[in-house]
């Protein structure tokens, strides 16, 4: 799966000698579309989304009849229908740390500040375009895994749950914002680091690694802690209910951006300042 682009067109000047960010937007999408790893990676992420869900539908239906009523009650038609988001991440995550680690891991890199010196506009259109791009993907995708789960479990009724009903559609659409997120805060961490491996362990590191390490610590450190973790915090965005110890859906959402808007300014300090 490669992740280098054939060579597109480099963004030229406008009439008063400097380069139109509007061609400059043009030439990332160009980039983002030309890759390959974008359209398998995508395509993982889609179907993650929907498949995940699909399969959780079909072991609850086949096993509902011998479940404890514990097992039961932990059974929400939410969860089971967001269940591919959670694993969808890793794939968007792990594109927009290629999106620009492989542009200076084939050298490429220098050719488009040659184009662009000023630089930021180059991360501005990668964020912008990515962002526009995983969401447009994940809203249809987490509305598929909601209906399709909901198809599956139509025998349950305890299962059954609304689209309109207060609350769900925020959710299921939180989903799809969610991970658009994750996708901006990868591609960030992939600008910080600047290289392919390091930028995914390191995000593996923030969403994946340090959220089991907080239970190591006392119940109350981890309580006050873990609900400001970008994994944490942002899962609130599509959680239907607000529990203990957890932060609410706007505020989790906002504390997750937060995360980004930091990564994005670290990102575009070091991107000034650094030889390429």
């Amino acid at each position: 799966m490669s992740a280098i682009a054939p060579p597109v067109r480099l963004p030229r000047l406008d009439s008063t000698g400097r380069v139109a960010f509007r061609r400059v937007l043009l030439s990332e999408w160009t980039k983002l579309r030309s890759v390959r790893s974008t359209a398998w990676s995508l395509v993982a992420g889609f179907l993650l989304t929907i498949a995940f869900p699909v399969i959780f539908s079909f072991v609850t239906r086949s096993h509902w009849s011998s479940m404890s009523p514990s097992d039961r009650a932990g059974r929400h038609p939410l969860d089971i229908a967001l269940a591919g988001v959670n694993v969808a991440q890793l794939a968007i995550a792990v594109l927009g740390v290629l999106l620009i680690s492989a542009e200076y891991s084939t050298g490429s890199i220098r050719s488009t500040f040659t184009a662009v010196p000023k630089r930021l506009p180059v991360l501005w259109a990668k964020l912008l375009d990515y962002a526009a791009l995983s969401l447009v993907l994940m809203v249809p995708a987490v509305i598929v895994s909601f209906f399709a789960s909901q198809a599956i479990l139509q025998s349950i009724p305890q299962l059954q749950i609304s689209f309109s009903q207060p609350g769900v559609a925020r959710a299921v659409l939180g989903g799809a914002l969610y991970v658009m997120l994750v996708g901006i805060f990868a591609l960030a961490i992939g600008a910080i680091v600047r290289n392919t491996a390091g930028g995914i362990a390191t995000f593996a590191a923030i969403f994946f690694v340090l959220p089991p390490l907080m239970f190591t610590l006392p119940t109350s450190w981890n309580n006050a802690i873990s609900q400001y973790l970008p994994s944490e915090a942002g899962r609130q965005v599509f959680a239907l209910h607000h529990a203990a110890h957890t932060l609410t859906p706007l505020t989790g959402g906002l504390v997750l951006a937060g995360y980004c808007a930091a990564a994005i300014a670290i990102a575009a300090v070091l991107l000034v300042r650094r030889d390429v």
